[in-house]
């Protein structure tokens, strides 16, 4: 086992040096930040985010995450362009040592909190916090969320959410099926593992659909793709 931190790359707050001084710290958990969710990542970027790392005496073996589309948890007929941006960057990656990518496949928040800064009373740190009565007091039709509110325009946001209506659990389990079997010949390719996040919090909010939310989930998705383990 490794010991690894989380680097929010370059405006991290918490820089390389210090993240380098914990001790038995071998790496970060990082991402390329600043490409819109689709696009592919350059090689040039990977190669900068990976070349910092080392500078810092740090390994850049996990990735996460490289963001899924919308469309192609829709299931829109544009989903294939979007799996074949996302191909390319696995490739890209997998150039650079990468060995595993966290993603995930929540519809339109992929995390939900709803105060970003808790403080304790005992020591005055702050923390992310999750108050389940708080948030269904939120107007779905005006939705206002810590961490969210610069994601999305109000407009954008109530496009999405109506998109999802007609989203089951199955069929987001379905396309959640078929981005994987486009990706994986890729990931046996480059030798990156895929780590699903599971959903959180792991139920259905604002009347989108989670599908990986307990043991039986993850086992109903790893059954799709079945491989055997050896030593």
């Amino acid at each position: 086992m490794k010991m690894t931190f989380r680097w929010y790359g370059e405006k991290d707050n918490v820089s390389l040096k210090y993240i380098k001084q914990i001790p038995n710290m071998s790496g970060v958990v990082t991402a390329v930040y600043e490409v819109p969710v689709g696009e592919v990542w350059t090689e040039e970027k990977i190669k900068r985010l990976k070349e910092l790392c080392n500078d810092n005496g740090l390994e850049m073996e996990i990735i996460e995450s490289v963001p899924v589309h919308e469309d192609i948890k829709l299931g829109k007929s544009t989903r294939d362009k979007y799996i074949e941006n996302y191909k390319q960057t696995l490739k890209n990656l997998g150039k650079y040592g990468v060995k595993c990518v966290c993603y995930n496949f929540m519809p339109v928040f992929d995390w939900l909190r709803t105060d970003l800064k808790t403080k304790d009373p005992n020591d005055g740190s702050n923390s992310l916090t999750y108050k389940h009565d708080e948030l269904l007091k939120l107007d779905p039709k005006n939705l206002s969320l810590p961490g969210w509110d610069e994601s999305y325009t109000k407009d954008e946001l109530n496009g999405l959410l109506n998109e999802y209506k007609e989203i089951t659990h199955q069929k987001l389990f379905e396309n959640l099926v078929y981005f994987l079997e486009e990706i994986m010949p890729v990931c046996d390719e480059t030798g990156i593992n895929m780590a699903i996040h599971p959903d959180d919090p792991p139920w259905d909010m604002f009347g989108l659909p989670r599908i990986i939310t307990n043991d039986e989930s993850y086992q109903n998705c790893l059954k799709q793709f079945p491989i055997s383990i050896t030593e």
